[in-house]
């Protein structure tokens, strides 16, 4: 397997993932939240919520950076 071939599964991993945890944060909301509106004006994340919101930013992160291997690695 090369380094390209690595970076490739990094980045179609981190997508899958990043996806999921996006969908599963706009489970809990009202189908006018899923489409930018809000019922709420601020809410505080606690617990579960919290952590899904640090994970999908954790897999954004990896995302963007096995991206920029991508781009800057000869494959």
């Amino acid at each position: 397997m090369t380094i390209g071939e690595t970076i490739q599964i990094v980045m179609l991993g981190s997508a899958i993932l990043m996806i999921l945890a996006i969908l599963l944060q706009q489970r809990g909301a009202s189908l006018g939240a899923g489409f930018g509106g809000s019922s709420e004006l601020y809410t505080t994340r606690r617990g579960f919520d919290k952590n899904l919101f640090e994970v999908t930013i954790i897999f954004a992160v990896i995302f963007v950076l096995s991206i920029l291997a991508g781009l800057l690695l000869p494959l």
